[in-house]
């Protein structure tokens, strides 16, 4: 009960002092008119307006399929296995993909990024190359784990910056 009272005494001080800084808004904007605006704002007279949308943050799949389309040697690496397996999906694909595996629990993302990367260098949908592809999996399975982690890291950088 004493620390109900405490919590609503702290919102209620929130709120009166939320009052008093519009009151002295107000009480300025009728004092100075339009020039109030340079106490609030050092740069009123800038170009702020033109470059609104420059300052919008980015997506953090929008981040990935930058950093995919960078000349990262990790981006790079990952492309070209790409290529090597004639895989017409697109990055844009893979940027939501890692986004979700980035979601997973902290322990569980490198086996998304894995199982990720696993169902993209494997065509599902084509049964006499599943065996001759997963063959090249087997032999290169520490090249994509390690592919994976690297790629783990990247992604990690990329999200704790924003």
């Amino acid at each position: 009960m004493l620390e109900e009272s405490s919590d609503r005494q702290q919102r209620l001080e929130k709120f009166l002092h939320a009052v008093e800084a519009a009151q002295k808004l107000q009480d300025d904007i009728i004092k100075y008119g339009l020039d109030a605006a340079y106490l609030y704002y050092e740069d009123v007279d800038g170009n702020w307006l033109e470059g609104w949308d420059e300052g919008e943050d980015e997506t953090v799949v929008e981040s990935i399929l930058r950093f995919l389309e960078s000349d990262d040697l990790i981006a790079k690496r990952l492309r070209q296995e790409l290529e090597n397996t004639n895989k017409s999906i697109l990055l844009s694909q893979i940027a939501v993909e890692l986004e979700k595996s980035l979601a997973t629990a902290e322990a569980e993302r490198i086996f998304a990024v894995k199982d990720m990367l696993i169902a993209i260098f494997t065509n599902q949908q084509n049964n006499q190359d599943i065996s001759i592809e997963n063959n090249h999996l087997q032999n290169n399975q520490i090249d994509l784990f390690d592919l994976a982690k690297e790629l783990l890291e990247k992604l990690e950088e990329i999200v704790n910056k924003k």
